[in-house]
């Protein structure tokens, strides 16, 4: 027997698609969603088609942006010499609120893992590459994940880079190993962003 009407249980198995997202928590956004007031559901649905529509990839840094280049790379305060390789968007945000870091960045959209079937050619390192080759960068810091994917793709990418004459660097050792930088407070993050070291 079903439990709720079919819209409701739809807009519940929805919301448990959501990452961190259990059967309890999406229950309770579906009935607060069923409460709130028409135009505050349909401002919520209006905003993700919107996000959905409006944002893209920043054709340099592989960033989340509306114009192109994003605004990061757009910058011409910003030391363009200076790139830090983050796994995910979400990354560039968390390094951004320490205010340590005044170059640019580079978004992988992921990290090296066999195990899942993900490889050099599903992340985007070429890219990476070509903007090395570019001539215009002196450092690049690897600001992985400390977890054995994190430390597998900044190992590779070190032996891509060296090569290329640039000097390579690798965020210090004060997150938790087995941690995610998006979850890391600000004070952490400057610490180990300081503390980095050339691999």
């Amino acid at each position: 027997m079903q439990l709720y009407p079919e819209p409701l249980a739809f807009l519940i198995e929805a919301l448990r698609k959501l990452p961190g997202i259990g059967p309890k928590t999406a229950q309770r956004l579906a009935l607060y969603l069923l409460h709130a007031p028409v135009d505050e559901a349909e401002a919520l649905a209006r905003a993700i088609l919107e996000a959905r529509e409006k944002l893209f990839f920043c054709s340099i840094c592989g960033n989340f942006t509306d114009v192109d280049p994003c605004r990061l790379c757009g910058d011409e305060s910003r030391d363009h010499s200076l790139i830090c390789v983050v796994e995910w968007p979400r990354d560039v945000v968390a390094m951004e609120r320490t205010r340590e870091f005044k170059g640019v960045y580079h978004v992988l959209h992921g990290a090296l893992s066999p195990i899942d079937g993900i490889g050099p050619d599903d992340l985007k390192i070429s890219e990476l590459l070509k903007r090395v080759q570019g001539g215009n960068v002196r450092e690049v810091v690897l600001a992985l994940n400390p977890n054995v994917e994190g430390e597998a793709t900044s190992l590779y990418l070190a032996r891509l880079l060296k090569p290329l004459g640039v000097k390579v660097t690798r965020i210090a050792h004060g997150l938790p190993v087995g941690g995610d930088l998006e979850f890391a407070d600000t004070a952490t993050l400057s610490r180990s962003f300081l503390g980095r070291h050339e691999i």
